[in-house]
């Protein structure tokens, strides 16, 4: 059978042709590869460079791989959190003539990093906490596409730092199953799972040694299912208010904003004696203040950074002489889109912000010292130095300073995580 290549892009083809396909992957030259810290996996997986991209390359079965490779598709066209597919690499053949095992290709999500990796150093019980709110929301956010994963684990999730927080990423599509809507029992059994792969996970890190002495890993594999119950039942209950109370209906839809999803369909009902209003979020989108900062701004950050984001544009415009002074916050002009005809639109100062506040201050940070941090990750901590300095002189010092003292002080002091080898 001659080598095929099935490929999203047809850009792909031919970089991926240079690659040494007649080889096993545990075979493959040192001078194609590309130190990254790699999780666990029952498959040979490698980091390699295919023209300017770093990708992953997993070996498994054909049918397995071609299934996995439109998955991961599907999750790509429903907007969820998950590696992108480049390719499927079939009729591979050794130098002698052998069979070799199809590959699957998926492009590495740069800045992420696989949990055995982020236990090099013990991680403290406050940074655990938040490595569960990111997979909860994500095993949610599956939930409510219609996918049941079938082994959510923390060895089949990647980690990218989200503004102090964390985002997760499904990377192993493998088992998963897409129908239009999961069934009570369908959801508690990938959360069973779930609980399960997570405690069996922590107690492997609790034998080697490096796990955080004060870390139960059955209480963290119980704890997943908390956070998922407590956001589900946010996300999909339904409300019964008062006639007339409409406002508590706008409450309920900030309060799922604030969580970091939109409203994209609901349900309200009126009862037959008037005498009240039912509310039922009947489609929920994440990715609230994604959107909002993508569409003022035209930056692609993580949903905790975008909110950061957001929020120092808002003091930003607030200081600005062309801000509308009729209008009521600052807060208003960006949620609603509308600004005060006597002063700038909230697009116009969003822009002037990205180029004389945002891009300035990322680029004072030396590209050698960012290590994986995006642009959005580094200007939020430097928000977050600019306050611990300005708390520590008691006034503001303001971002220039700041800056100059994170370069100085703070990040030559960090570990730097590997590089990917020039090719």
């Amino acid at each position: 059978m001659a080598l095929q290549i099935s490929a999203t892009n047809p850009e792909h083809p031919a970089v991926l042709l240079e690659l040494p396909w007649q080889l096993p992957l545990e075979e493959w030259p040192e001078k194609y590869l590309v130190p990254l810290p790699r999780g666990i996996s029952r498959h040979v997986v490698r980091y390699a460079r295919a023209g300017t991209e770093v990708i992953a390359v997993k070996e498994l079965a054909e049918r397995p791989a071609l299934r996995e490779y439109e998955l991961l598709r599907d999750l790509d066209r429903l907007g969820i959190p998950a590696v992108d597919p480049l390719a499927v690499v079939t009729g591979r053949t050794g130098l002698t003539g052998e069979p070799l095992e199809p590959v699957l290709v998926t492009r590495h999500l740069g800045g992420s990093m696989p949990y055995r990796s982020m236990f090099e150093t013990t991680l403290r019980p406050a940074t655990m906490h938040r490595l569960m709110d990111a997979l909860a929301v994500l095993l949610v956010r599956l939930h409510l596409a219609g996918f049941a994963w079938g082994d959510c684990s923390l060895s089949n999730t990647l980690f990218r730092r989200d503004a102090g927080a964390y985002a997760a990423y499904l990377v192993d599509a493998e088992t998963g199953e897409l129908h239009p809507r999961l069934s009570t029992g369908q959801r508690e059994y990938d959360l069973e799972l779930a609980r399960v792969n997570i405690s069996g996970e922590l107690l492997d890190l609790e034998a080697s040694g490096a796990l955080h002495p004060s870390v139960d890993p059955i209480e963290f594999g119980t704890e997943i299912c908390a956070r998922y119950h407590g956001l589900w039942e946010e996300l999909t209950r339904t409300s019964v208010y008062p006639a007339g109370k409409y406002h508590y209906i706008e409450r309920r839809i900030r309060r799922l904003n604030d969580l970091g999803f939109d409203v994209a369909e609901m349900q309200i009902e009126h009862a037959s004696n008037g005498d009240t209003v039912t509310f039922v979020p009947k489609v929920v989108d994440a990715g609230h203040h994604q959107r909002q900062l993508l569409r003022l701004t035209g930056l692609d950050a993580e949903e905790n950074q975008a909110r950061r984001l957001l929020n120092d544009l808002e003091s930003w415009m607030a200081t600005q002489d062309d801000y509308a002074p009729g209008d009521p916050s600052p807060g208003s002009r960006l949620r609603t889109g509308r600004g005060d005809v006597r002063g700038a639109r909230p697009e116009v100062l969003a822009h002037r912000w990205v180029r004389e506040v945002f891009r300035p201050t990322v680029r004072a940070v030396p590209p050698e010292l960012r290590g994986t941090m995006d642009p959005a990750e580094i200007y939020h901590e430097l928000l977050e130095h600019r306050w611990y300095l300005s708390e520590r002189a008691q006034h503001d010092i303001g971002l220039d300073a700041a800056v100059a003292d994170y370069v100085r002080n703070v990040l030559p002091k960090g570990p730097q995580p590997p590089r990917p080898a020039k090719g």
